[in-house]
């Protein structure tokens, strides 16, 4: 419609010149201008419907095709020497969670939690994905339980993770039951610290302290 109303417009204003050029006054000549005016505005018009189409789906296309691409070639960047730099599980998964690859990216989180088993990211994004993305609340859990009982964490890092384990059977499994002995636990096992007092305010708004 753009191109075809541009060569229209061509053609009448051809035939503009035409009649004006014979210094004679012609009925058809206001009307002809009245038509090219008319095509000039829609023709704007169509110019602009067709550059947002095209600018939503180019950003389209770069959103679900391309950035994931371009992210998952910056994982296996080169250095000046030439030598291909070590692949990074964690960068990895973060890719495939990007491409919606859901599994395969909790496998590259459990490889990146054996590489460095004192970080608790890898066990939080995987837990947070069977939570969400995979919507399997009771896969969470078993991560999460998993993580707590195989590792010597720090007290941040336990403390975090049993926050969580609570939250998930409170918010998700309806137990509000279980999570009141998590967060007994908390208090058991890191007395006089801010993470007993976060456990026992929340005990207190649930009215069970």
């Amino acid at each position: 419609m753009f191109y075809k109303a541009g060569s229209e417009m061509k053609d009448l204003q051809a035939e503009i010149q035409k009649l004006e050029s014979t210094g004679e006054e012609s009925e058809e000549l206001p009307k002809l201008k009245s038509k090219v005016s008319g095509i000039e505005g829609q023709r704007v018009f169509n110019g602009i419907l067709l550059a947002m189409l095209s600018a939503t789906l180019v950003g389209i296309v770069f959103v679900t095709k391309v950035m994931p691409l371009i992210v998952h070639k910056m994982t296996h960047a080169v250095y000046d020497s030439g030598e291909q730099v070590e692949e990074d599980p964690m960068h990895t998964a973060r890719v495939l969670m990007a491409q919606g690859e859901w599994d395969a990216a909790i496998e590259a989180f459990k490889e990146a939690a054996q590489n460095d088993p004192y970080n608790r990211v890898p066990w939080m994004e995987i837990a947070k994905m069977q939570r969400v993305q995979l919507e399997d609340s009771h896969a969470a859990l078993e991560t999460l339980r998993f993580a707590i009982q195989e590792h010597d964490w720090e007290v941040d890092d336990a403390a975090f993770l049993m926050f969580r384990l609570a939250e998930l059977y409170d918010e998700d499994l309806e137990d509000r039951g279980a999570a009141v002995i998590v967060l007994e636990q908390i208090m058991e096992l890191f007395p006089e610290t801010r993470h007993s007092a976060n456990a026992r305010t929340k005990l207190h708004e649930w009215g069970m302290a």
